[in-house]
């Protein structure tokens, strides 16, 4: 289905006008033709209150034709079943009055920006029995409008398995906007809850590639080599690729993915506590590690200092028990209290 936009029907000022003469016209023609009867002219008289009561009686008709667009608002409107255009840009028009708009996803909210139901108002009003059919007919038209915005799509957090095989909850936010309206209403039944469904079936297929944090032996990017990508320090090149994998399940619909945010990222709550004492005790590794390399830089050069300075003579006994006292003392979770020997060291 390829799009066809309608741009010689932004007439609807003047015709509005057009209408308004005819139905003044209809209304003299009952009131001119009563007159005639009444002056015994039968057949005129007779002919101009038949013409004028019939067009009293259809004349809402035409006016059912007007559509008015606001800025970044389309209308794909169908005749008896055929598509036969889109009104896309803004402006006062006039199409064929048994035209009808299409929106399959009017009735559709989704947990987004910008998604809300058009409230009723009134096409035109001419008399007291006819505003009715023109609120009707309002309303429906500004509830088969749709949107070309740029709509954010906050997503539910869904559960998924990291590469690892560990449960972790993940949410994502997507930037998207209708591009072709023919694709979107007709190429898929409701495209709101399509893209819906594809944002969650993409966020599952790629977050299976990751794991949540740094492991070994690891192949993120399907190279075959392993490589540190993670969910937690690699976020901008996963939501790069959660964009791409929605972009390629929607562009049958005529939806353009403009970006894709991660919104919420966690283990899930049976294992949180465990993954958290994990991180903690490797974080204490990594701080031993770094508080042992350190203090034996701090001996050797202490040591070497010693040595250079020739301040004191010390054989290798004396230096164990030196380099032992120093790394206890640089190594210990609290300061080390100081015992002052008075007497000689032998």
């Amino acid at each position: 289905m390829k799009e066809k936009v309608l741009q010689k029907n932004k007439n609807g000022m003047g015709m509005l006008f057009l209408f308004i003469l005819l139905y003044i016209a209809g209304i003299a023609a009952i009131v001119f033709g009563g007159v005639l009867i009444n002056d015994g002219g039968s057949v005129p008289g007779i002919l101009m209150l038949v013409v004028g009561i019939l067009y009293a009686v259809i004349g809402w008709i035409p006016f059912c034709g007007l559509k008015i667009l606001k800025p970044q608002e389309a209308l794909v409107l169908t005749l008896f079943g055929k598509y036969v255009g889109t009104l896309k840009e803004e402006g006062f028009y006039f199409v064929n009055p048994f035209c009808s708009a299409v929106n399959p996803a009017a009735g559709t909210k989704l947990n987004q920006s910008g998604d809300v139901k058009s409230g009723t108002g009134k096409l035109l009003q001419i008399s007291a029995s006819e505003s009715v059919n023109a609120e009707v007919a309002a309303a429906a038209i500004a509830g088969k409008k749709i949107s070309l915005k740029i709509m954010t799509l906050n997503n539910s957090r869904q559960k998924i398995n990291d590469c690892l095989g560990n449960p972790i909850e993940i949410g994502i936010a997507v930037m998207w906007k209708v591009t072709d309206t023919a694709k979107a209403v007709f190429n898929v039944d409701n495209y709101k809850e399509y893209l819906s469904l594809q944002c969650d079936s993409a966020l599952r297929n790629i977050v299976r590639m990751y794991p949540y944090d740094v492991a070994e032996n690891v192949d993120t990017t399907g190279d075959g080599i392993a490589d540190e990508g993670s969910l937690r320090g690699s976020s901008e090149i996963v939501a790069e690729r959660i964009r791409k994998e929605i972009q390629n399940k929607v562009s049958d619909a005529g939806l353009e993915i403009i970006e894709a945010r991660i919104t919420y990222l966690a283990y899930a709550p049976e294992i949180a506590a465990v993954m958290l004492q994990r991180q903690q005790a490797s974080a204490i590794v990594d701080a031993r590690k770094m508080i042992v390399d350190g203090a034996v830089g701090m001996v050797e050069m202490a040591l070497e200092r010693l040595s250079e300075k020739e301040v004191v003579n010390l054989d290798e006994e004396r230096k164990a028990a030196m380099v032992s006292n120093l790394l206890v003392v640089l190594c210990g979770n609290k300061d080390a209290q100081p015992v002052v020997n008075s007497g000689s060291l032998y």
